[in-house]
């Protein structure tokens, strides 16, 4: 198993360079952060400007393999660059990292579990009316855009907020300035977060959700009369224990691998639910950051995008280890 393991680290290490390389070599021949420049009054003198990109590896004058080579250099010791501005994108990198990582853990933990809950409930009660309320539901999440929802959402909780009176829910930022101040002190402060922070994991939760449940309840369905689930109900358990104890660890081993394909439709829910809501990540850096025409900062988000990627499909790697005793015999 370890040495099974080691091939898969070694091989998504790969992945990684070569997706990071391909993205840094697509922002650099297709953005222009000269552009920058051109809207200042009064405008900098051509030398000026050139000087400025050269300092710090954005010219696009600079033939685009030594652009590579300075920039990988930096990555290997660590060093992301500079933005357009001169300054380092490493610090706001890890802030903003940290702030996905808040909405991204969140969303995903709950969206996923659900989604596996219900697949297996629906599943269990085929062609039932319960099962006919949970397809259409996540059929229905399944054709609203990610954006979209995030705006129904946003007028839902508008609507509620008017029925209550209360400020229930908020949806532009991840706190109100000074939330933490007055007579609650800091708890008044969390519970300002957790409204912020509400909506957002709610949008990431439904989207993850609905992608989850329409797996799972098909996974579910073709372990339903499987020989090894016939034979544990003829030794006397019953259909409820025999599908959980038998047919679900079964079910769940597809959904390993399908976990790694939707961890960038996750990525990509984010960067959308950022936007709106407003929270300061790197899905909205990205976005400010490829209108500007900032090189360094495309790459270095793309760079942690790939890695997040090949990360989620180390990890269903490893689940699929644990949940398949055929692969551990064929690994030791």
């Amino acid at each position: 198993m370890t040495t099974f393991l080691l091939r898969r680290v070694a091989g998504h290490a790969v992945l990684v360079v070569l997706a990071a390389s391909v993205a840094y070599l697509l922002a650099a021949a297709a953005l222009n952060p000269r552009s920058n420049y051109a809207d200042r009054s009064p405008r900098p003198p051509d030398t000026v400007v050139d000087a400025e990109l050269t300092r710090f590896n954005l010219n696009d004058e600079t033939p685009l393999p030594q652009r590579y080579t300075v920039w990988a250099r930096g990555v290997l010791h660590g060093d992301f660059g500079r933005t357009w501005q001169g300054e380092p994108v490493n610090d706001e990198l890890w802030r903003r990292l940290r702030v996905s990582m808040r909405l991204l853990a969140a969303g995903a933990v709950l969206g996923g579990v659900l989604g596996v809950l219900l697949g297996v409930y629906a599943a269990s009660r085929n062609g039932r009316m319960p099962d006919r309320l949970i397809t259409f539901g996540s059929f229905l999440l399944l054709a609203v855009p990610v954006f979209v929802l995030a705006v129904l959402l946003q007028l839902a909780a508008r609507e509620v907020n008017d029925l209550t009176g209360l400020r229930l829910f908020e949806w532009v930022g991840e706190s109100s300035p000074g939330a933490g101040e007055g007579p609650f002190g800091p708890l008044g402060g969390l519970g300002d977060r957790v409204r912020h922070l509400l909506l957002p994991t709610a949008t990431i939760a439904l989207a993850q959700f609905a992608l989850y449940c329409r797996y799972q309840r098909a996974m579910m369905l073709d372990v339903l009369d499987a020989e090894f689930v016939r034979t544990a109900r003829a030794k006397g358990l019953r259909r409820r224990d025999a599908l959980l104890r038998h047919g679900l660890r079964t079910a769940l081993i597809p959904m390993t691998t399908y976990f790694a394909y939707t961890f960038g439709l996750l990525l990509l829910g984010a960067m959308f639910t950022e936007k709106i809501f407003g929270w300061h990540g790197l899905g909205e850096w990205l976005v400010d950051s490829i209108t500007r025409g900032d090189v360094n900062v495309v790459a270095a988000v793309n760079c942690c995008a790939a890695a997040a990627v090949l990360l989620a499909g180390l990890l269903s790697d490893v689940a699929y280890v644990v949940l398949d005793p055929r692969v551990r015999r064929r690994t030791a």
